[in-house]
């Protein structure tokens, strides 16, 4: 069980130092990688609930056997940035480097599960 805790909570931190200068970025963004956001609506919501996935990861790290279920959406989470990745890099609509990054939450499912599998189903 220590490896799921280990696996959420370096998920979880991860997320975290990620996600939230994303919040203080959005014109940074817009001039480094043009176009400008022009939905400023949808950008801070993927923002909100991409880090309200970061705070699920974190409690999955206190208690993977309890919280095991949880383990299933946390891994469609991780698995549907990753397609939308590679459908816009396969669309020419990504730059490699933005794919790249993006794989680590490939890298994070495959963890998620071997986690879930190494993990024992908690006390109902």
């Amino acid at each position: 069980m220590k490896f799921a805790k280990r696996v959420f909570l370096v998920a979880g931190v991860y997320g975290v130092i990620v996600i939230v200068p994303m919040y203080f970025a959005e014109g940074r963004i817009g001039r480094d990688h043009p176009p400008a956001i022009t939905h400023p609506e949808f950008y801070y919501g993927f923002l909100g609930v991409a880090l309200a996935w970061q705070v699920v990861f974190l409690v999955l790290a206190q208690d993977p056997s309890r919280y095991r279920p949880m383990v299933i959406p946390s891994l469609l989470e991780k698995v549907s940035y990753g397609i939308a990745l590679a459908v816009l890099l396969l669309e020419h609509r990504i730059p490699l480097v933005v794919f790249g990054l993006g794989s680590v939450d490939w890298i994070f499912a495959v963890l998620f599960v071997a986690a879930y599998l190494a993990t024992p189903a908690g006390a109902a």
